[in-house]
């Protein structure tokens, strides 16, 4: 009985195996540009990200910016800076809100008014200001002492 089983098995080994190297040739024979091509391909693409390595050397860049951090516990409103953009009070509360990272529609809400109404506020202080997003508003506005 074990011979017949190991008969069996080497016979059934060994019909794969031609025909795995049936399907080899019928492959390389039939497909041997594609096969060339691919490992062509393989090959500039393993030298190129080789060379990109070895060649191309890494830029550090190093950005140094002054943060201006106050105490919030220490903060005083400077009225004089205020004044003399012009910022009325109702800009100031926008200008809060914005610092504290609230929407133009979140903020809306917050203040009962509409949408177009933050905008137009929202624009007025990008130009007295002199800025052009929210992000550097509050900043410039931390700088002048107008924002905790």
């Amino acid at each position: 009985m074990k011979k017949n089983i190991l008969i069996y098995g080497a016979v059934l080994g060994l019909l794969v195996a031609g025909l795995k190297l049936a399907e080899y040739k019928l492959i390389v024979i039939d497909h041997s540009i594609e096969i060339y091509g691919g490992l062509i391909a393989l090959l500039f693409t393993v030298l190129g990200i080789w060379a990109g390595l070895k060649f191309v050397k890494k830029k550090e860049v190093v950005v140094v910016k002054e943060v201006i951090v106050q105490d919030p516990a220490e903060f005083t409103l400077n009225e004089n800076n205020l004044k003399l953009l012009n910022i009325s009070k109702r800009e100031h509360e926008v200008l809060m809100l914005m610092a504290q990272g609230l929407s133009n529609q979140e903020t809306a809400d917050k203040l009962f008014v509409s949408l177009n109404t933050i905008k137009t506020h929202s624009s007025k202080l990008f130009e007295k200001l002199n800025v052009q997003r929210r992000t550097q508003a509050v900043q410039e506005a931390k700088k002048l002492g107008l924002l905790p």
